[in-house]
């Protein structure tokens, strides 16, 4: 196993280095201290396993974990981490990570954690699971919104991002080279595509509670 260790502390390295390979018989373990060469390395490498401080220079890990995500890499990424807080937890998730573990507890269920996610599982540490089921909640909503996302046509979903950029009707006009009532007509389609009123600035509300996922789905 190939296995990538990312944190600007040279101290904790070392220790998780040890415990590392006293666990693993057969590890080969990558150092790193910087956001910008550890994406590089996990690029170029394809550790198997990435663990990932959240505070690093340059790049920060969670969006290390997005562009490792986003670009299809095979590294499965835990981020390993002092935050304690559910948005961290949400993000770290929501751009890709297969575990989480604060470093409180790492001695503990870092080897836990890496050997269910060689397996293809995700892990959360006990004390963080009250975390997982609320967005495993939040995921099925997500899915849903998916699903109607894809029931919107290529026209449709250039215009909702659009509309998620903050661009008037005129402007997407301009940029869509149609007219602002075929725009209107859009809107209002989408509106009922994705089952809102489409009275009272319902599309704006929409957006701005669901932008990140939506940066998430490709036009086709």
């Amino acid at each position: 196993m190939k296995l990538l260790i990312a944190d600007d502390h040279p101290i904790f390295r070392k220790g998780l280095k040890d415990i590392l390979q006293q666990s693993f018989s057969t590890v080969e373990i990558i150092e790193c201290e910087a956001g910008d060469k550890t994406l590089e390395i996990i690029r170029l490498e394809k550790p198997d396993v990435a663990v990932l401080d959240i505070d690093m220079p340059h790049i920060n890990g969670l969006d290390i974990c997005q562009t490792v995500y986003s670009e299809g890499l095979p590294t499965r990424i835990i981020i390993l981490t002092m935050y304690k807080e559910e948005e961290m937890f949400n993000k770290a998730f929501l751009t890709g990570a297969m575990g989480y573990v604060v470093k409180d507890n790492s001695v503990v269920e870092i080897v836990e954690c890496i050997k269910e996610v060689m397996l293809g599982k995700k892990f959360i540490g006990p004390a963080l699971q009250g975390f997982l089921t609320k967005f495993k909640e939040a995921d099925k909503k997500k899915d849903r919104i998916r699903e109607l996302l894809h029931s919107l046509t290529q026209a449709e979903l250039k215009t909702l991002k659009l509309v998620s950029q903050n661009r008037a009707s005129k402007e997407i006009a301009e940029l869509l080279f149609v007219s602002v009532k075929t725009v209107e007509n859009y809107r209002s389609r989408i509106c009922k595509k994705l089952e809102l009123d489409p009275r009272n600035n319902s599309l704006l509300l929409w957006v701005s509670e669901n932008r990140e996922l939506l940066a998430t789905i490709k036009e086709f």
